[in-house]
């Protein structure tokens, strides 16, 4: 028998290991996100070896992605029911596993089954991560623990070119997966010794018709989507295939809101708070990653940086992002996090307008200055959004609540890497007339035309998420005047 007296002691316990629990998180966020991007740099030696074609080698990236956004709102609903931390341990066992045999392959169909595993182990770690998070940290502390996760994201998507060019050039391209083992192999044992007993679980059935739904929804618009890059959006396949994803999402929407058990609980969005923070997080990931995909490009090929310059240039990101989301986090734990994301955004708004100036003979101290105001606007903006997104939600929805937070990162990053491309190379295309895919060696000057268009759009899309925030804000800052008043 459970006895009040063993149930404080227990979290006391817990509360007394939070930053240890934390690290081991962190661990495997880090991993997992890492491993969405640390592989492109590979893909020319892997498809080498392998035998690969372009578009074939593509899907090695590609599958990775899909796979968590079609899987991660599944296990975030698992996480409520059968408990967050337990999904979050087996999936970090899958992801080691998945790992290991990424770099046993010698096929792609093998090479894509290993990375599908390695997939749904990183989704089931990131559906319930922020969840265990916000179960275990106390309010006054939420912010800061949340940040610290934000910054391991980030860090996790950024860092992936870089360091696995370093692993790249000193052993195989097996060594891009291998990575994760021997860190498995310490924080697995980990993860089982310190982390607590799951305490709150919901008693609902799993939603298998509207897991399947929203599964083949996100396959067919991710399809269109990433094949239209490399064959036109306007083949007929690409619009049917965009067609018939949209129709199997809207009859998600509808089998949902009838559903006595739904996966995805719809009335979590009339939340403004909620809707808002997951909206504004979505645009700025897609913001972000329009600058992730075009700065290596511009770095190279237009200031004829080294790729190590290059690496160590756009290393000031995450780098800054990593100083100042703990700090965000932290203040917005004292002073509330609706202020601190309005001025984030603003600041962010204010780096990529910065952008659309750049050009062939910008200084390297302009560049190093706006990718550092790029990184700390997004720190700023990350820590407190995280925490607004799951302090606003019961504590039986945690689970599905930090994978939508997850999914819509995601989705951000695929949004703003296909956005971004599409609207480079139709610039570029319409300058040089004729269908451009590839930089032109001897144009730079419609590479940058591109590139200030796209900066101009991501410019607009950061302009709409801080005029959101700052609505939000100042309406929430209404609500305690009216409160005030009818307390006196």
């Amino acid at each position: 028998m459970i006895t009040a007296k063993n149930a404080a002691a227990n979290n006391e316990a817990v509360y007394n290991k939070r930053w240890l629990i934390l690290i081991v998180l962190n661990i495997f966020t880090f991993m997992s996100t890492l491993d969405g991007s640390i592989v492109n740099i590979a893909l020319p030696t892997i498809s080498q070896t392998l035998s690969l074609t372009l578009s074939e080698s593509q899907w090695i990236v590609s599958i990775y992605l899909m796979t968590i956004c079609m899987a991660i709102l599944f296990f975030g609903k698992l996480g409520d029911i059968y408990g967050k931390i337990n999904i979050f341990k087996y999936g970090a066992i899958i992801f080691i596993i998945g790992s290991f045999f990424c770099g046993l392959s010698h096929s792609l169909f093998f090479l894509l089954f290993s990375r599908f595993i390695q997939a749904i182990g990183a989704s089931m770690t990131m559906a319930n991560s922020q969840g265990i998070v916000t179960e275990i940290f106390p309010p006054k502390e939420r912010g800061k623990a949340l940040g610290i996760i934000g910054t391991f994201v980030s860090l996790g998507s950024i860092a992936g070119p870089s360091l696995g060019g370093i692993i790249l050039s000193s052993l195989g391209w097996e060594y891009i997966f291998w990575i994760n083992i021997p860190i498995g192999v310490i924080a697995i044992p980990l993860a089982w010794r310190l982390l607590p007993a799951d305490r709150i679980m919901a008693k609902n059935k799993i939603d298998i018709p509207g897991s399947l739904l929203f599964a083949l929804s996100i396959l067919l618009l991710f399809a269109a989507l990433l094949l239209g890059q490399q064959i036109g959006y306007t083949n007929r396949w690409i619009i049917i295939s965009f067609i018939f994803g949209i129709i199997s999402f809207i009859i998600f929407i509808i089998f949902e809101t009838k559903s006595a058990s739904p996966m995805l609980h719809l009335a979590i969005f009339k939340n403004s708070l909620f809707s808002i923070s997951i909206f504004c997080g979505f645009l700025v990931f897609v913001v972000n990653f329009c600058f992730n995909i075009l700065a290596p490009f511009y770095t190279q090929s237009i200031l004829h940086l080294s790729p190590l310059q290059a690496g160590y240039l756009l290393m000031l990101f995450p780098i800054t992002m990593a100083i100042v989301a703990p700090l965000s986090g932290s203040l917005s734990d004292k002073i509330g996090g609706q202020i601190i994301t309005f001025f984030g955004l603003l600041l962010l708004v204010a780096a990529q307008i910065g952008l659309t100036f750049l050009h062939e003979n910008s200084s390297l101290i302009n560049v190093a200055l706006l990718i550092i105001l790029s990184g700390a606007s997004s720190g700023l903006f990350q820590s407190p959004n995280n925490s607004l997104v799951m302090s606003t939600v019961p504590k039986q929805q945690l689970g599905i609540a930090g994978s939508i937070n997850s999914l819509v990162r995601n989705l951000g990053m695929i949004v703003g890497i296909s956005l971004a491309t599409s609207t480079l190379f139709s610039v570029m295309s319409e300058k040089s007339g004729y269908r451009v895919t590839a930089l032109i060696s001897d144009r730079p000057d419609i590479f940058l035309d591109g590139m200030h268009v796209v900066f101009i759009g991501s410019s607009i899309l950061c302009l709409l998420a801080a005029s959101l925030t700052g609505w939000r804000w100042f309406s929430s800052l209404k609500m305690e005047k009216r409160q005030q008043k009818k307390a006196s």
